[in-house]
């Protein structure tokens, strides 16, 4: 076929993907071939407004690096991430709900008993925080064994990954006891700005939108026979929570943080006095449901 226009180059393309032997690969290309098409219409969009889509695509692909996705913090500010991980994650009844894996997520952190120091390697302080909760499931049954991977950013906003002097700092695995509960030592997460130095940044300043994350700590949860949840816990009163840059934020997942001021307490618990604490508590749906992450990578990431 010769002589494409406006009203048959759309169908051109379509054809030929005629013979592609994998039908969803064919569904996705077919309705990925429309909307762009649709799009380009609708806007009416100029050879100098494409160059420049073009050119921003490049200078994301440019910024991305081992330790930086930028196309993974675009999906996450156009609220992408966020579509994907709601559509493929509903919650069971009573279920711990899901959220964005994030970009810093590491394999290999420490594994603590119950009660253990993620500040021992700080590189620097915080608000002491005793964390501790059960993980159960839907019906309330305690699970013993369920594994606990657990990591938040630094008071300056910066994971221990971005950080050259930092290892596996407030970032740790913990596993439940006999009771189905867990406990570990920490520090009040704060909250912080997505990185804005590459063309997302960009983006975000052109659009007037703001680039901050509320205080959030996160968490994969797994047991056998159990689906596992990727998800956060954020700050209750935190400034941020109604205005996430990501989108990640669920109501049912912002926790309070108590002071306790009892000598007596923080001796028992090998605290300071005064400390901050969290009571949470994780609930695991049974295993055979809605689709779960078998296994994580670092290429899994999305926000």
């Amino acid at each position: 076929m010769r002589q494409f226009s406006e009203e048959t180059l759309t169908e051109a393309v379509l054809a030929r993907l005629t013979n592609v032997d994998n039908p969803r690969f064919k569904q996705i290309m077919t309705s990925l071939v429309k909307h762009l098409h649709g799009f380009a219409r609708e806007v009416q969009l100029t050879e100098e407004e494409w160059f420049e889509g073009i050119k921003f695509l490049t200078a994301v692909g440019q910024k991305c690096d081992g330790k930086r996705q930028e196309f993974i913090l675009l999906s996450d500010v156009l609220g992408l991430s966020m579509m994907v991980v709601a559509m493929n994650h509903r919650t069971a009844p009573g279920a711990t709900e899901a959220t964005v894996l994030g970009p810093f997520f590491a394999h290999g952190a420490p594994e603590f008993e119950y009660g253990g120091d993620f500040t021992k390697k700080a590189t620097m302080t915080g608000e002491p925080t005793w964390v501790t909760g059960r993980v159960l499931s839907v019906d309330g049954k305690p699970i013993p064994g369920a594994t606990l991977d657990i990591w938040q950013a630094k008071a300056d906003g910066i994971y221990d990954i971005q950080d050259p002097d930092a290892e596996f700092e407030l970032r740790g695995r913990v596993r439940t006891n006999a009771e189905g509960r867990y406990a570990f030592k920490s520090y009040k997460p704060k909250f912080y700005s997505v990185p804005d130095d590459g063309p997302v940044g960009d983006l975000l300043r052109a659009t007037g939108d703001h680039k901050m994350r509320p205080a959030h700590m996160h968490a994969i949860v797994s047991a056998p026979g159990y689906q596992q949840v990727i998800t956060h816990v954020f700050v209750e009163g935190d400034p941020y929570l109604d205005a996430d840059a990501v989108f990640a934020v669920k109501d049912s997942l912002v926790g309070k943080y108590h002071k306790v001021d009892s000598p007596e307490e923080a001796k028992k618990l090998g605290m300071p006095c005064p400390f901050l604490r969290l009571d949470w508590d994780f609930r695991l749906a049974p295993a055979g449901g809605s689709k779960a992450r078998a296994t994580i990578a670092a290429s899994d990431a999305v926000a």
